[in-house]
């Protein structure tokens, strides 16, 4: 019997901006009759496909090491979450469990953030792991090096990754529900029985994560804003919202929000009733991977 797996996931990824721990699962598409009928790309005829496409890819497929080949990190036991061993570089990784068999295959801007994540969340699935650095990963390197491993796996063992089957959720973190943005005000014909100032501090004290934002959630007004968003989905952060532009049910807000965070744009993220920053701040520390920590 055929096993499927729908591929319009791999399609969706390339147009991501980066490969985030929600991100990091695009599906395979392959029928599979029996370990004879599939026929895999050969490193040769892999390096030759790329030679045929720009920016030197050659160089980056051709240093990609196969699975086999690839060097298996065993962790402890007990561990705090850091594994100065696996390299915070972009790349493909596949994670093998206490009876080595391969879980999943995942591809990643920071090899070593995402292992740590899956380490957290399933470590009873994670007793060791083969890493393979892309030296210059732009989106479609990585997903080639993602592919090529895939390829390599199921020519073995004739089979999908358990993680990497459609449905399964055991390696992905799934986006929150969506909220509601907030007032602060019941309307701009209410008089408020307190200021406006107290409110915002009050909002942010009281929730772990608010974003001060250009539009709703659901439709930002600016790309900044939108970046912002994607960015706090993407972490799986549960984050309250708040349109500054909505002059109905959070008048003046935008002018008393600068005072009060002595901040002069939007968007601006609060964490613990601290302001973090703006876009820019926030996508420097989603980049580097300091900003899952922050948002638990």
């Amino acid at each position: 019997m055929a096993t499927t797996v729908n591929s319009s996931s791999l399609y969706n990824l390339l147009s991501l901006p980066c490969f985030s721990s929600s991100q990091n699962a695009p599906a395979f598409s392959l029928n599979l009759h029996s370990k004879s009928s599939f026929t895999s790309l050969s490193s040769s005829s892999f390096t030759h496909a790329i030679k045929c496409r720009p920016l030197c890819r050659n160089v980056v497929v051709s240093a990609l090491s196969k699975i086999a080949e690839s060097e298996l990190i065993n962790f402890p036991a007990e561990s705090d979450g850091k594994f100065g061993v696996v390299p915070a570089d972009a790349g493909v990784y596949a994670v093998y469990d206490e009876n080595s068999e391969v879980q999943f295959i995942g591809i990643s801007r920071n090899i070593a953030a995402s292992v740590s994540t899956h380490r957290k969340s399933v470590p009873e699935l994670c007793s060791s792991v083969k890493v393979g650095v892309v030296e210059e990963p732009d989106r479609t390197a990585l997903t080639q090096a993602w592919k090529s491993w895939m390829e390599e796996h199921i020519a073995v063992t004739g089979k999908i990754p358990p993680g990497n089957e459609t449905g399964n959720t055991t390696w992905v973190r799934q986006a929150p529900k969506k909220k509601p943005d907030l007032k602060l005000t019941p309307g701009r014909n209410v008089q408020l029985t307190v200021p406006l100032e107290q409110l915002i501090d009050r909002l942010v004290k009281e929730n772990k994560v608010v974003a001060f934002i250009k539009g709703s959630r659901s439709a930002p007004q600016c790309g900044f804003s939108q970046k912002v968003v994607g960015i706090l989905e993407s972490e799986g952060a549960d984050y309250e919202s708040v349109d500054v532009l909505d002059e109905e049910y959070n008048s003046g807000l935008r002018e008393t929000l600068k005072k009060y965070s002595n901040w002069p744009t939007f968007p601006q993220v609060f964490v613990n009733g601290d302001l973090v920053g703006g876009c820019d701040i926030l996508s420097s520390m989603h980049e580097k991977g300091e900003l899952a920590g922050l948002l638990k």
